[in-house]
């Protein structure tokens, strides 16, 4: 397997993955990155590198920054193992831009709905472990610097330490300063030797400071002396120094143990870390090659349209079309060298192994590649020089091994087959190998300079010819694949082109037998049909894209038209809608003076009903033509039946149909009210389970239609005062003298309109909250008149 992906560039593409890692942790798995035989887990890299593409296409980048490879400091401190602050700092940077990175994802998906399942299960088994992260920062800063801050012992220490230290420097600088002894010293400055502060004195002095000595100059007419009046200050300091280190390696100790509490923890977030920034740089690798997720199939066909080589210069590359394993599983292309055979050869392997690792290719959508459990490649240059073999023999030991292994499962790239030998014996060999192959069912692609292997594809169910186009005029290969049409020599238009006696071509033809010739005149045939239809089919896909356009302009038009007509339609309701308010003032008026002269005792009589009704009708708005044809139009469409709950258009007011009088008229109840209304007029809101009722003006003394209670949890607030008026003339209809509403507790909105209704209804005699086994302040019992 390792020289198939060797011979098929695999590892050059691998160099060119790690350009997007962007930590130590990725550049291991693009390291450790190989191709997979099964297709559940290729499409399960094939969809993770889709969701990386996706968060590039959306929001540029990743968060990946400050990541590290920290495993070596997260095993060392779970044996106990004390930390250098740098190693700390980089367990805390990595602790952060995990947490980072999983905010980033989890606000992608839960906030801006974004479908990201695979990255968002990675998201959510990233450990936080803020405490670790907030106790390291505390204590070292960004350059590893232990803060005097990480504990009140060190800041106290330090304290001393500088204390000491400016002490000793006024000391000795009150030495350099003064003149007599300015002539005894090399140079008017404190240094240190040995981590001791010390002047530089000339030699012939040395007696005169006494003191120690610590160093000398290379000539040693200096000598870097400490003085004895500042020994006893330098021994403080000194000591100082040693508890501010002893200091410094207890808080280390210390927050080392903390990370070893929460290594498990982040060594399985280093893993996951890793996989991210692996999908990350896959999915970079993807937009820089152009490439795309390809279909997956365990069926061994292949489809590349526009298929690159990611190597190559992507702006130079000819794209071309490979299709195998459904009509044919057997390609053979055959021409002349440096046409670009091997490239081809190359792509569809290279692309293969690509694909089979999760990495989008070079293709245009719609492309399909099959996951393979094996690939087998004998590609030029391999001989072995070591062992002396010649390319034929080297080529033949490389062809024994793929045709011990090689079956249904298998795609097997040939390069040159048979060549390095005697062209007849060579062809030969090469016709029984492709059929040996293809008996087996693998795929198979082979390129191959033998003539009689352009017969071959003729003569096999299952096998087909290609050939890479070249161009006489210019003398080079256009690089372009032609899919059922082999290569044909050029030998005698490239000699006439440049220029050689014609008398000397038609005696070479003359030594080529006729059958030869047929065949050639049979191929440039093909060669002329072929560019015909494809010349043909750039005109009808010319024709396509132009129809295309134009149905997109109109849609664009009809989706103006729908735009411009909802909006004459929401200005037509907002008048409707003003005019129904209006109207609803009115109706609440009309309704508000029958309820007052209730009140009052004064009988309301059937001509005073009639004249409200028809107040109320004079008060419905009028509506536009338009307005009504819509609102008939939807009215037709109703299936409106007795108990349902509407809406009175003309009105805004709610209520419940209790008779139909024909199929365009229904009486509606509306509180106290009822009034014949068009169907026209109505729009339907609800329908009670049991639609088959009785109207109500028939359900009098009959206490089975009509529970003794009303429950309202669960309602609008409009709806619920609605439901209690048609409640309380049902009731007194049943003959019923104490009801009970079951409105809930809540917010108290509910019970509290419930009971503004209740006193103001005329039929209610009294109303109080429920007792202790009657629910509560959650249930109004009301007595009737």
């Amino acid at each position: 397997m390792q020289r198939v992906l060797r011979v098929l560039e695999f590892e050059k593409m691998k160099k060119q993955l790690l350009e997007h890692v962007s930590s130590s942790l990725g550049r291991q798995k693009v390291e450790e990155l190989q191709p997979s035989t099964q297709l559940e887990e290729v499409q399960k890299w094939q969809y993770e590198t889709s969701e990386g593409a996706k968060i590039l296409r959306l929001k540029g980048q990743a968060p990946l920054g400050g990541i590290s490879d920290v495993k070596a400091h997260a095993k060392r401190a779970q044996i106990g193992g004390a930390l250098a602050s740098h190693e700390l700092v980089e367990v805390a940077s990595t602790i952060y831009g995990g947490r980072r990175l999983r905010k980033f994802i989890i606000t992608m998906v839960e906030e801006e709905e974004i479908e990201l399942p695979l990255l968002y299960e990675y998201a959510n088994k990233l450990e936080p472990l803020t405490d670790v992260e907030r106790e390291i920062k505390q204590c070292i800063d960004d350059n590893g610097h232990v803060m005097d801050s990480a504990s009140p012992e060190l800041r106290t220490i330090r304290s001393q330490v500088r204390s000491y230290e400016s002490s000793v420097r006024s000391k000795l600088e009150s030495i350099t300063r003064s003149s007599s002894s300015q002539k005894m010293l090399s140079d008017a400055i404190v240094t240190i030797r040995n981590d001791r502060f010390v002047i530089p004195v000339k030699q012939e002095y040395r007696s005169s400071f006494g003191g120690i000595v610590h160093d000398q100059s290379a000539s040693g007419a200096t000598l870097f002396i400490e003085p004895q009046a500042i020994v006893q200050l330098n021994n403080q300091l000194r000591e100082a120094k040693v508890k501010e280190k002893k200091e410094i390696e207890r808080i280390l100790a210390h927050l080392s143990t903390q990370v070893a509490e929460v290594a498990e923890e982040l060594l399985s977030n280093l893993t996951i870390l890793a996989v991210l920034d692996f999908i990350f740089a896959k999915a970079r690798y993807a937009k820089l090659i152009k490439a795309t997720e390809p279909k997956l199939n365990e069926k061994g066909f292949l489809y590349l349209k526009r298929a690159r080589h990611p190597l190559l210069d992507q702006s130079e590359v000819v794209p071309i079309d490979v299709e195998l394993g459904d009509s044919y599983r057997s390609l053979i292309i055959t021409g002349p060298n440096t046409g670009g055979k091997t490239v081809t050869l190359k792509t569809v392997g290279l692309l293969t192994l690509m694909a089979q690792s999760g990495l989008h290719v070079p293709v245009e959508e719609e492309s399909e590649v099959a996951v393979f459990k094996q690939v087998f490649a004998d590609i030029g240059d391999e001989q072995s020089i070591e062992q002396s073999l010649s390319t034929f023999s080297s080529h033949m030991t490389n062809i024994v091994d793929i045709l011990d292994k090689v079956d249904f499962q298998s795609l097997v790239l040939f390069d040159e087959l048979g060549a390095g030998t005697d062209p007849t014996e060579g062809a030969a060999l090469a016709i029984s190998i492709l059929d040996d192959v293809y008996n087996r069912g693998a795929c198979v692609v082979a390129t191959t300079h033998y003539s009689e292997l352009k017969g071959y594809a003729y003569n096999r169910e299952g096998a087909i010819n290609a050939s890479v186009e070249f161009n006489v005029e210019t003398l080079r290969p256009t690089y372009r694949l032609l899919i059922g049409v082999p290569g044909r020599s050029n030998a005698f238009a490239i000699s006439r082109r440049l220029g050689l006696d014609e008398r000397i071509i038609e005696k070479a033809k003359e030594q080529i037998d006729s059958e030869t010739n047929q065949i050639e005149s049979m191929i440039a045939s093909l060669e002329t049909s072929q560019k015909s239809a494809e010349s043909e089919w750039e005109k009808a896909e010319a024709i396509r894209h132009e129809a295309e356009h134009l149905r997109k302009d109109l849609e664009n038009q009809l989706e103006a038209l729908e735009k411009e007509k909802e909006r004459i339609l929401k200005e037509a309701e907002e008048h409707a809608e003003k005019a129904v308010q209006e109207a609803k003032e009115e109706a609440e008026v009309i309704i508000e003076e029958l309820r007052e002269m209730q009140k009052e005792g004064i009988a309301v009589k059937e001509h005073q009903i009639i004249d409200a009704k028809k107040h109320l009708e004079k008060a419905a708005p009028k509506l536009t033509p338009k307005q009504k044809k819509i609102k008939k139009e939807a009215a037709k469409k109703q299936n409106i039946q007795l108990g349902d709950e509407v809406r009175v258009l003309s009105f805004g007011q709610k209520g419940f149909i209790v008779e139909k009088i024909n199929d365009k008229e229904f009486q509606v109840q509306m509180g106290v009210m009822k009034m014949k209304v068009k169907k026209d007029d109505l729009e339907l809101l609800d329908r009670p389970k049991q639609v088959e009722t009785k109207p109500l003006a028939m359900v009098r003394g009959n206490e089975s239609h009509v529970k003794s209670e009303l429950d309202l949890r669960g309602q609008r607030f409009e709806d619920a005062m609605l439901l209690v008026e048609k409640y309380i003339d049902d009731a007194l209809l049943a003959g019923y003298h104490q009801v009970s509403i079951i409105h809930g507790k809540g917010s108290g909105a509910l019970r509290k309109g419930v009971k503004q209704l209740l006193k103001k209804h005329p039929h209610v005699k009294s109303e109080r909250d429920g007792g202790m086994n009657e629910g509560g302040l959650g249930n109004t019992v009301v007595e009737l008149k």
